[in-house]
């Protein structure tokens, strides 16, 4: 392998891509005239594998890297990042198997925020909860003013 990086990066796009066009099968595809919804993931997933296949067959014919090695994982951004993503989803529908309630849009930013906040060193709190609350109140102005979506905004205690 000529270019280990762009090889990898390749890889994860067309297994990222692969998902995306393999979960648009769960929905209506469609055709081109009358789009289902599941025809832009698809398109969007078999454009994303497209490239990261042209990458990884562009990484293997480059002329080889001189003492090219692959960077260490960087740990606690990805579990950092990961988390985040995955409390922001938990917050924002709840855990009705645990009797856990949503705890809504506005508290599911500000805790997607200061998490994701952890993957950089130092981790300065101060800039963090600015950013968190000026994000929290942006989206709800998008979100909830401007596109009227039906989202929980704040915790549902009992209701």
């Amino acid at each position: 392998m000529r270019n280990a990086k762009d090889f990898y990066a390749g890889l994860l796009f067309c297994a990222a891509g692969g998902a995306f066009a393999w979960g648009a099968f769960d929905y209506d595809i469609g055709r081109s005239a009358r789009m289902g919804p599941g025809y832009f993931p698809l398109l969007l997933g078999l454009m994303l594998a497209a490239l990261g296949t042209l990458m990884m067959w562009r990484a293997q014919g480059q002329k080889p890297q001189e003492g090219q090695r692959l960077p260490a994982l960087a740990w606690r951004p990805l579990l950092a990042i990961s988390a985040a993503n995955v409390l922001f989803g938990l917050t924002l529908v709840g855990v009705p198997r645990w009797h856990l309630p949503p705890l809504g849009l506005m508290p599911g930013i500000v805790l997607l925020t200061l998490v994701a906040s952890l993957a950089g060193s130092p981790v300065r709190w101060r800039e963090s909860l600015a950013l968190a609350l000026l994000l929290a109140v942006l989206s709800y102005v998008v979100f909830v003013w401007l596109l009227r979506l039906q989202l929980p905004v704040w915790p549902s205690w009992g209701r």
